[in-house]
């Protein structure tokens, strides 16, 4: 038998069996939530590397406002965010975040930098770690240990601190959380635990609670890049082809005569099929028509994730076509590169060594190489200089006994020199080389994307996130996909997934059909089949043979499911006279599961439907209907007995069981 046993017998009770027919019910309008007036909308895009926040009054929705530029920016990088930096004292309280923690902790005396905690790129944890829960770890440059919980909270309270100063400031009076709606952004590849573990540090930062869960949408970060992009006008892209006419007008000509004249085109051509929908959803593309296909790459520095959409006239709302796919081929992996050049030229021993005895210094490092591998293009000829920090090249003579110098001359890596300067010499091809296996990997993937059959002809290639601004991403992603589709770069690339959060937030019901990324169902008891049934599953109670731990099913993974959606299932005890009605709810990432106890099968929730003392004129077979609503990122599951209207409702939750 398998490992678990079966409910029915550790239960003591024969469970419930469904009522056939089984049927489901589309109810869409199933009591839906009052909706709330909040008079702003604030959007937090959390992310890998940096973060920031915009927000839109509700009374002026076209307004989207990026939060005030932010003290002690770096060069060559724009500062409307501020890196995903968190500090904490010795005592472990929250002591600052963003530039403004990475500078005082740069500026602490090494003796005393080492009792500080400071967090940087924390939020890949949530990706990478396969079992979080409210208990996992974060750890520090220095190697302590916090609750990623806290860490999270933190970040989002300065945030929800500084929104609501500012707001303030602005409105000459003092602004109270009650009347913003907030929406935090995540990578849409996110299993489940990772994306109600950032609703939970927004609790616990206090910005909405279990108790009030609309003031709190959990976006995903390509869908709302994509709800942005519509919404684009044309000479607020690049586009990256010059191809041939579209609309017949040529790119050579200016954009701004060739956007009217494309109008006009439109207009003299326009049996029925193309809309000029500027009326409906501002200004999308005269060219986007009903039933057209596009791609979102949000590149980021953590992950990168795509989504594929399709328009839905006559609202512009827009349906999901392909679950969300992608994976932690962000920006970060250059720099993993990078370290992993200078474990090549100086040793592994000796980088992880200067890490730990000289974390500040080996953060100045990095903020070096950034802005250096911001500059790298394709066409780039003159070498890129890296400033070695003092302590760096100080540090490595105590540790080895000879000169950074001498490393560089000895290790034989080709492109990178000494220069007399103090700085780290790399040709343009080292850099490239840096770039390359992120970059092959965000291709590959995208070619595995585009292969899919609901993929075909997709219009236009939204490339928007951080990494988009590479100038070597762009053009690989041009050179492969060039000709298949438009390749588009919105201008303001990195704030555009903020932007389209803060337009999320004013109208959440933009997004009408999402792909499930799971398969969810209840365990149930089926009468027993010779042969159809494994003879290990039988459960014989009262003379009835049963098949126990029998999964099913309400939703399958990669289903089209409307937001707000409910599914119902009825069922009935398995014996008539129980009165504690124990309903557990599964989720698995496969879409055939016939039983509960397959690998992969998680338990997500459990109804616990209390009878006693209800009227004893029950009908002999009892209706349990079961519910299943799907929401933005939160599912609820509710219980009701049809004959007493007793009910019970649960939330489904991926990180206590």
């Amino acid at each position: 038998t398998s490992a678990y046993s079966s409910p029915a017998k550790s239960l003591g009770d024969p469970g419930i069996t469904p009522l056939s027919p089984s049927h489901i019910v589309k109810d869409s309008d199933a009591e839906d939530a009052v909706e709330q007036l909040f008079l702003v909308v604030v959007a937090i895009d959390f992310g890998t590397t940096s973060s920031g926040y915009a927000y839109s009054f509700t009374k002026e929705p076209e307004c989207i406002h990026v939060m005030r530029r932010w003290e002690g920016g770096d060069p060559g990088v724009s500062n409307q965010k501020t890196p995903t930096t968190i500090l904490l004292t010795p005592e472990r309280k929250f002591h600052s975040f963003g530039y403004a923690a990475r500078d005082f902790y740069h500026d602490l005396d090494p003796t005393e930098s080492k009792h500080w905690l400071y967090f940087e790129k924390f939020k890949m944890k949530l990706h990478t770690t396969g079992n979080l829960t409210m208990e996992t770890d974060l750890t520090a440059a220095n190697g302590k240990k916090v609750k990623a919980l806290e860490i999270f909270a933190y970040a989002l309270q300065f945030f929800k601190e500084q929104a609501l100063k500012e707001l303030s400031d602005q409105g000459g009076s003092d602004f109270e959380n009650t009347e913003v709606r907030w929406v935090i952004t995540v990578p849409a590849i996110w299993k489940q635990p990772a994306k109600q573990f950032m609703r939970q540090a927004a609790y616990k930062a206090g910005m909405a609670s279990p108790e009030n869960p609309e003031q709190l949408i959990i976006a995903l970060e390509p869908e709302a890049a994509s709800i942005y992009c519509r919404k684009l006008r044309l000479h607020q892209m690049i586009e990256l082809s010059s191809r041939a006419p579209v609309n017949g007008y040529s790119p050579s000509d200016t954009i701004g005569t060739g956007f009217t004249q494309g109008k006009e085109h439109v207009r003299r051509n326009r049996q029925s099929r193309t809309f000029m929908v500027e009326n409906v959803i501002g200004e999308i593309w005269s060219e986007l028509e009903e039933g057209d296909r596009y791609i979102v790459v949000d590149s980021g520095g953590g992950t990168v994730d795509m989504t594929v959409h399709q328009i839905r006239l006559p609202e512009g709302h827009l349906k999901e076509l392909y679950k969300a796919t992608g994976g932690p081929y962000g920006s970060l992996g250059v720099d993993y590169e990078f370290e992993k050049l200078l474990c090549k030229i100086f040793g592994e021993d000796f980088i992880e060594q200067f890490k730990i005895k000289r974390p500040a210094a080996w953060v100045d490092l990095m903020i070096a190489f950034e802005s250096r591998k911001r500059a790298a293009a394709p066409d780039r000829t003159n070498p890129l200089n890296i400033t070695l920090p003092f302590s760096f090249i100080d540090y490595y003579k105590k540790f080895r006994g000879h000169s950074v110098e001498h490393a560089l001359r000895k290790s034989n890596v080709d492109f990178v020199k000494w220069s007399s300067q103090g700085m780290l010499r790399m040709s343009p091809d080292a850099m490239n080389a840096l770039f390359k296996p992120t970059i092959d990997q965000i291709i590959q993937h995208l070619s595995e994307v585009f292969d899919k059959p609901e993929v075909t002809n997709v219009k236009f290639l939204f490339l928007v996130g951080g990494f988009a601004e590479s100038p070597l991403l762009q053009q690989a992603v041009q050179s492969a996909f060039g000709s298949r589709c438009r390749v588009i770069i919105p201008q303001d690339v990195g704030l555009t997934i903020l932007k389209g959060a803060v337009l999320f937030g004013l109208d959440p019901a933009v997004i009408k059909v999402r792909r499930s990324p799971l398969t969810y169902g209840v365990g149930v008891l089926n009468r027993f089949v010779e042969g159809k049934h494994p003879p290990e599953k039988l459960l014989v109670k009262d003379g009835t043979r049963w098949c126990t731990d029998v999964f099913d099913k309400f939703i399958s993974a990669d289903q089209s499911v409307a937001l707000g959606e409910t599914v119902t299932r009825s069922y009935t005890p398995a014996k008539p006279s129980q009165l504690v009605i124990v309903i557990n709810i599964y989720s698995s990432e496969q879409d055939n599961v016939s039983f509960i106890t397959e690998p992969g099968v998680k338990k997500c929730g459990t109804l616990r439907l209390d009878l006693t003392g209800t009227d004893a004129a029950v009908p002999n077979r009892r209706e349990i209907k079961t519910l299943m609503q799907f929401g933005d990122t939160e599912i609820k599951a509710m219980a009701v007995d049809v004959a007493t209207s007793k009910s019970v409702k649960v939330g489904i939750d991926f990180l206590n069981y």
